[in-house]
């Protein structure tokens, strides 16, 4: 269980979310602690994982130090785990995602504002073809609302590598920045809407217990931080009835054993 004293800062929280891409769905704790202390593990060498963002992170620290870190995320809502039979695997929660989603877009941008008066001659676009849909077309809204015309190369070379609903949305962005200061802001359909987590708000929040309903009888019922910890670390869903509930439905399940 990770120690509630841990200082994790919110840089530190946002290396973890980017180190945390390339292995979600696919490994679970272990392997995240292994990125982000830049191990040479071979298996971690063999499927690229040392090409990863955040690896190395905390190269100073050790893995059982970086885990008590992983798993605080974990406790935090970044990190969810999932199950895949039985093999415990680390996910992103709703507002880890969210926040993983504007960090990915923040960093292409700063990654464009690099290449905006001189563009790489052999630049490959094909690097956004497959990213996550809503979230190339959040980039694309973030570059329009620059309002910055030294973008329309970029632009105009990503265009016909793409798919088609993608060449529109560049299309209208193309169209919208040829159109210079423009009052209102270019909107894409598909663009990824936040609902966990509002930009600039504080990443790292004070946990307390929560207040939950009883799927059973209806009354309200709290639940604990120390319970919070339990369910997340064992990747259980928090739970849909109160402890009087959960107990009378216990005693009926021996009652037909």
């Amino acid at each position: 269980m990770a120690d509630q004293a841990l200082v994790v800062t919110e840089d530190d929280v946002r290396a973890m979310l980017l180190a945390g891409d390339s292995i979600v769905g696919q490994a679970g704790r272990s392997m995240l602690a292994k990125v982000l202390k830049g191990s040479r593990d071979k298996k971690l060498l063999a499927i690229g994982l040392d090409k990863s963002a955040g690896y190395g992170y905390f190269r100073s620290l050790t893995l059982d130090q970086i885990t008590e870190r992983v798993d605080w995320m974990i406790l935090h809502d970044f990190f969810a785990i999932d199950y895949d039979r039985d093999m415990p695997l680390l996910v992103f929660t709703d507002r880890g995602w969210e926040i993983q989603i504007e960090n990915m877009t923040e960093l292409m941008l700063k990654q464009w504002e690099m290449w905006a008066d001189t563009v790489p001659q052999d630049l490959d676009m094909t690097y956004l073809k497959d990213l996550n849909r809503s979230m190339i077309l959040l980039f694309l809204e973030k570059v329009a609302r620059t309002r910055d015309a030294r973008y329309l190369p970029l632009l105009r070379q990503w265009a016909p590598i793409d798919y088609r609903k993608v060449r529109e949305a560049i299309g209208k962005v193309i169209d919208y920045l040829e159109q210079g200061n423009s009052e209102s802001p270019l909107m894409l359909e598909g663009a990824h809407r936040s609902f966990y987590y509002t930009p600039g708000e504080p990443l790292i929040e004070k946990r307390g217990s929560e207040r939950l309903k009883c799927w059973e009888c209806g009354k309200r019922f709290e639940w604990t931080v120390e319970e919070q910890d339990m369910f997340r670390m064992r990747g259980w869903k928090p739970p849909k009835r109160c402890e009087s509930c959960r107990e009378k439905r216990h005693g009926q399940r021996e009652a037909w054993l």
